[in-house]
């Protein structure tokens, strides 16, 4: 098959996307933005690569949705106000010149904060694992405190107030990050949301907080304004987590996001590895299952870089939109250099190690040229 007729570079058209090509660029944090929150020149730099490079969506890394107790990690963007919607514009309008639609990733870190011993979630349950050092972390985590049904408004207007600044900045769209462990996905487990209210026991519940910042945004951006939503298993501080029921939890779960509607459904897998951590024992995906059920656009990710797992995920109904972050990390032109036939620079993990800067990525970049099997 000529690589022009690879299904991740065939133009996806549909009501909610119009994208030239199927690649999209996965959320990375960066630890890059000012101290303030601020997104910065090196930030629009950064993100206008990928679109130059042939990307047809770029995600934004997750900012940060309030200033109560949403922030992660140091130096990381926020959309809580003017200032933060007037520094992101720059960025916004270098990606669009080269063609590209940019989504803004909104996300409140909850129990799993790198660098707050003040933190909130849905129960007052202990992270498992420790903190990510590149992200400026050390140690354990914190013992939660369990969020009131006051601190749960403040969080989803703070989702709501970050849609809207999306909107001011010039941003396509958002997605919601309910994956990786962070406090949306807190919400949804039931090992870390034991809570007895209305936002806890049932798969239902446990989803409302989402349903009801999304329903919310709706209310305040315009029809043609996309608002999906990232999911996932495997957490950054547990890897390896799976849901007890598997492929039942699944199908309950994305019946919740079907009712929700949201345009697009982002699936991903934490470590990496598309087939070993997003499919079932009957063969299905974490990803098909939300084609099937909800009918709305589905990003997958996990190696997605690798062409033949690629075109599995497209030709099978797994995924209409496939996800690439550190192949793309290593290689901004990675959708060019592979059209082109030409060589893409491949990941090398010192990239993000000892930190996950962008000024720390380029450095190693240019200083070796770094490979891997």
């Amino acid at each position: 098959m000529s690589i022009t007729k690879h299904p991740i570079f065939q133009p996806l058209q549909r009501q909610e996307l119009s994208l030239k090509n199927r690649l999209v660029i996965a959320p990375m944090s960066r630890v890059s933005a000012g101290a303030d929150g601020s997104a910065t020149a090196e930030m629009a730099e950064y993100y206008a690569a990928f679109a130059k490079g042939g990307f047809s969506m770029v995600i934004t890394e997750g900012n940060y949705t309030d200033e109560a107790a949403s922030k992660g990690y140091p130096n990381q963007p926020g959309l809580t106000s003017p200032l933060h919607a007037l520094a992101w514009k720059p960025v916004v309008d270098q990606v669009k010149s080269h063609g590209a639609l940019i989504i803004a990733q909104l996300m409140h870190a909850g129990a799993l904060s790198q660098y707050s011993d003040d933190t909130k979630a849905p129960s007052a349950v202990q992270p498992v694992g420790v903190k990510m050092a590149q992200y400026g972390g050390t140690g354990g985590y914190p013992f939660p405190k369990a969020m009131s049904l006051d601190d749960i408004d403040i969080v989803k207007n703070g989702f709501v107030k970050a849609a809207r600044f999306a909107l001011q900045a010039g941003f396509d769209g958002v997605e919601l990050h309910m994956a990786n462990g962070y406090l949306l996905d807190q919400f949804l487990t039931p090992e870390l949301n034991v809570r007895e209210d209305l936002y806890g026991g049932s798969t239902s519940n446990r989803f409302r907080i989402a349903a009801e910042i999304i329903q919310s945004i709706r209310e305040f951006v315009p029809p043609h304004f996309l608002v999906g939503i990232r999911l996932s298993e495997g957490k950054v501080n547990d890897l390896k987590y799976r849901w007890k029921e598997g492929e039942a939890m699944a199908v309950e779960v994305l019946e919740e996001v079907r009712k929700a509607a949201p345009d697009f459904i982002h699936i991903a897998v934490q470590s990496g590895e598309w087939e070993r951590d997003s499919f079932y024992s009957s063969g299905t995906s974490y990803s098909a299952l939300a084609k099937q059920i909800t009918g709305k656009v589905v990003i997958a990710n996990g190696g997605m870089h690798q062409l033949t797992r690629a075109s599995t995920a497209i030709e099978d109904a797994h995924a209409d939109l496939l996800a690439i972050g550190k192949a793309a990390l290593a290689d901004p032109a990675w959708p060019l250099h592979t059209l082109n036939g030409a060589q893409a620079r491949a990941f090398h993990p010192d990239m993000l190690w000892p930190e996950a800067t962008i000024q720390h990525t380029n450095k190693i970049i240019k200083s070796q040229q770094l490979s891997i099997a």
